[in-house]
């Protein structure tokens, strides 16, 4: 996130209302729903969480234990069960279908 001068976008009327509630200090002006991004979106982390997951998935399936991958990926016992809870739920949904 970016900052932007005030004075540089918004119409002279438009300050002058703005500065009724704040003066001199910062303010967030969120987007529209319809113009928000899906988190990792603008990022590569979705797709980077995505492969770490199936890689922890694919680790479990090979024999390793909850409490090795927790180690592994500095992630909790509880947060791994999640995981791979996720994924085969997943992969019955796909064979589903």
């Amino acid at each position: 996130m970016s900052y932007v001068k005030a004075t540089e976008v918004l119409p002279e009327e438009v300050l002058n209302i703005i500065q009724k509630y704040v003066e001199g200090e910062y303010l967030y002006i969120p987007r529209k729903k319809c113009n928000r991004k899906a988190w990792g979106e603008t990022t590569k982390s979705k797709n980077k969480t995505a492969e770490r997951n199936l890689e922890i998935y694919r680790k479990y399936q090979e024999g390793t234990s909850i409490k090795d991958l927790s180690e592994m990926y500095y992630l909790a016992p509880k947060s791994i069960q999640k995981i791979i809870s996720k994924i085969k739920r997943e992969i019955l949904q796909k064979n589903a279908s």
